[in-house]
């Protein structure tokens, strides 16, 4: 699979200065983690989801999580797991593989509930685990953890299959000010000792809202909500961290799909799609809220997340257009790394509007050629708005 392989190879060659890399799901983590973009949401009980999930590959969607946690109702737990066992069956058995490696369907993930759930599921799933990619592991704490990990370690065993975690941080304990640092380090302890197998850290933002009966409005992002905002700034701080220590962040879920009554202007600025002759395209985005999504996830990373959960399939092609790395960010990185450049010093950037220190921005150099590798270039004269418009169309 890769990133915009959906839409027509002349439009990626029109696009891309270096298009996306293709990758399976036995890649290494490092490329998955990076990789998951827009990580769509479905309830496990979706009586068709194994067309779902094949419909949503063919529409650009790399990385899926199949829910039996919040998204269901208590009483529905045991017909998801069932619906899911079969579900596999019915996607394998349409499947064309290469050495036991998917390759017509996403990177998919099964959220659960408590940990029996990981080791009862892989025996039941049988040799369709080939087609699974690991397990989302709820309301992530040191405790809670331990446990869910440990069932992993054991799943992979039996099933011969890498498996990976994706902890969600959303426990009260994560929240509340008086708990966070003991929280955050017992975190830190745990996931450092099963490395290997986190893929990535999730936040469920959701959660934290609900624990001060808070909901954001499609105005507003996240980061307005100044609670959830010193929340994500720590876990990016003790979590996020660029020396080695650190794991793949991915941004909150955006919930808004409908067009509902606003209350502030739009947040998308007009003149980029009137350079691309696209204004009927920011009127439908405005139109569906989604000029919220997408200041949000500029400002995902701008505080160092990557990638997004997501509950609607109208959410994917948006946050893959802002992971592509534009032409200028790729220059910048291109000219940091430069082996002559190892003793540091200051350069002027090739587009002769910034200055690029080599030693202080290395870090980021480096994130942004992994970005590119997986998301591609666009070309100088390619923005967001072409990118946006090609995946749609697509």
């Amino acid at each position: 699979m890769r990133h915009f392989g959906h839409i027509p190879s002349a439009t990626r060659t029109g696009l891309f200065h270096s298009e996306p890399a293709e990758f399976t799901a036995d890649s290494p983590a490092r490329t998955l983690a990076v990789a998951l973009g827009a990580t769509l949401y479905s309830p496990a009980t979706r009586p068709r989801l194994a067309d779902d999930i094949r419909k949503q590959a063919a529409r650009g969607v790399v990385s899926m999580v199949l829910c039996l946690e919040d998204s269901i109702s208590d009483a529905d737990v045991a017909e998801g797991e069932t619906n899911l066992v079969r579900q596999f069956a019915d996607l394998a058995a349409g499947t064309v593989t290469d050495a036991d490696t998917a390759t017509d369907v996403p990177l998919l993930f099964i959220r659960v509930r408590d940990p029996r759930q990981i080791t009862d599921l892989v025996a039941r799933l049988g040799e369709t685990v080939r087609l699974l990619s690991g397990f989302v592991l709820p309301k992530f704490t040191e405790t809670r953890g331990h446990a869910f990990l440990e069932a992993l370690t054991q799943a992979e065993r039996t099933s011969g299959r890498r498996l990976f975690a994706m902890p969600v941080l959303e426990s009260p304990e994560l929240l509340h000010l008086e708990t966070r640092a003991e929280t955050l380090a017992g975190i830190a302890s745990i996931t450092d000792k099963y490395r290997d197998r986190v893929l990535a850290l999730r936040l469920g933002v959701t959660d934290f809202c609900s624990a001060y009966g808070l909901r954001r409005s499609p105005d507003m992002t996240a980061y307005d909500v100044k609670i959830v905002a010193h929340v994500i700034a720590d876990v990016v701080n003790v979590l996020g961290r660029s020396d080695g220590t650190g794991f793949t962040v991915t941004g909150p879920v955006w919930e808004y799909f409908r067009p509902g009554e606003r209350m502030f202007k739009p947040q998308l600025r007009r003149s980029p799609f009137l350079e691309g002759r696209a204004e009927d395209l920011r009127t439908a985005l405005i139109e569906h809220d989604l000029d919220g999504l997408l200041r949000e996830i500029e400002l995902d990373r701008a505080n160092g997340l990557l990638g997004k959960t997501c509950i609607h399939p109208t959410h994917v092609v948006p946050v893959h257009a802002l992971s592509v790395v534009s032409h200028e960010e790729w220059s910048d990185a291109q000219d940091i790394l430069r082996p002559e450049q190892g003793g540091g010093g200051v350069l002027r950037s090739a587009y002769t509007n910034k200055m690029n220190e080599v030693k202080p921005h290395r870090a980021w150099a480096e994130r942004i050629l992994l970005r590119a590798e997986v998301f591609g270039v666009a070309k100088e004269d390619v923005g967001f708005v072409d990118l946006l418009t090609a995946g749609l169309a697509g």
